[in-house]
């Protein structure tokens, strides 16, 4: 007799730059989430679609969780907690290579407030980092905080160590249910949104600290048409936004170098993805400390 089919929503929580999109990427398969070694580049709450043969799991990977210090980290922190009370669990994610912090106990505490009867499990992440030892601490660090009732995972995402043994434990602890989207669907998130979020990530890559919190992407037009050989071309036009002139600088590069090779990173994923050559068409353009300004995060799509 085999088990009944189970679906439902996990969402992936924890501090910044704790490998929860890299994650998400290894338990759908397939690049749907931007990851990046700066903290908080994720904006969006994507939904990755884990296929089982026994149930469907759908992936809320939110952004980082933070002490927010501009209206943008306010709005961030407002989409997290409504997340947390309207997912079937909660996976809370802790590096291997990091102790757990007053920042990770201050998320806990966020998740006990907002939604206190959402089961809860563990994730230990970056495993592959650190020795055994200090993974098996770091368990044992993790079980205490999170208590006896919550499952704790040590994972990989890069070596896929425990990716199904996780999804298998996320799986169960969704209710019975059919399918919530036909096979084969990695994510339910707009095209233009993933577009610009890859471009976004493309920008970010070997850019100063501070670029990270002040760049936006918008894709303003989406043109399809084929080239001299007939072969199809999608043409993204996306505007970057900065907060600065001399972010400007530091997106733009001298002679422009730093947006071409920008612009060669983002369309070999953007090909990947969506199956098609690809033309882009970026411009960069300064909207003054935008992050605190409430009409120009509407226009940003914040």
């Amino acid at each position: 007799m085999t088990s009944e089919f189970r679906s439902g929503f996990v969402c992936l929580i924890g501090r910044p730059n704790t490998g929860k999109s890299t994650l998400t990427n290894a338990l759908v398969g397939a690049k749907i989430a931007i990851t990046s070694s700066r903290p908080q580049t994720t904006r969006h709450t994507i939904r990755g679609i884990l296929h089982r043969e026994d149930g469907q799991v759908i992936l809320v990977d939110t952004p980082g969780l933070h002490r927010p210090r501009t209206l943008l980290g306010q709005r961030l922190n407002d989409l997290v907690r409504d997340t947390y009370s309207e997912v079937d669990a909660v996976g809370v994610c802790i590096p291997a290579d990091e102790k757990i912090g007053p920042g990770d106990k201050w998320i806990l505490e966020q998740l006990k407030l907002v939604a206190p009867k959402t089961p809860v499990f563990g994730v230990v992440t970056k495993i592959d980092k650190v020795s055994k030892d200090a993974v098996a601490h770091q368990l044992m660090a993790l079980s205490k905080v999170l208590g006896p009732e919550a499952e704790v995972i040590p994972v990989s995402a890069v070596s896929g160590d425990n990716v199904d043994r996780l999804a298998g434990l996320m799986r169960s602890l969704m209710p019975e249910g059919p399918a919530l989207y036909p096979d084969g669907e990695l994510t339910d998130e707009p095209e233009t949104v993933l577009m610009a979020e890859l471009i976004r990530e493309a920008a970010l890559e070997g850019v100063r600290d501070e670029l990270p919190h002040s760049l936006a992407v918008v894709i303003e037009e989406l043109k399809e048409s084929k080239n001299s050989y007939g072969v199809p071309v999608l043409t993204i036009f996306a505007n970057l936004y900065v907060e600065r002139p001399s972010q400007k600088s530091i997106v733009i590069g001298r002679g422009g170098a730093r947006l071409r090779q920008v612009g060669i990173e983002a369309r070999h994923q953007l090909e990947r993805i969506f199956g098609t050559k690809v033309f882009l068409d970026m411009h960069v353009k300064v909207a003054k400390d935008w992050q605190r300004d409430p009409k120009q995060l509407g226009k940003l799509g914040f």
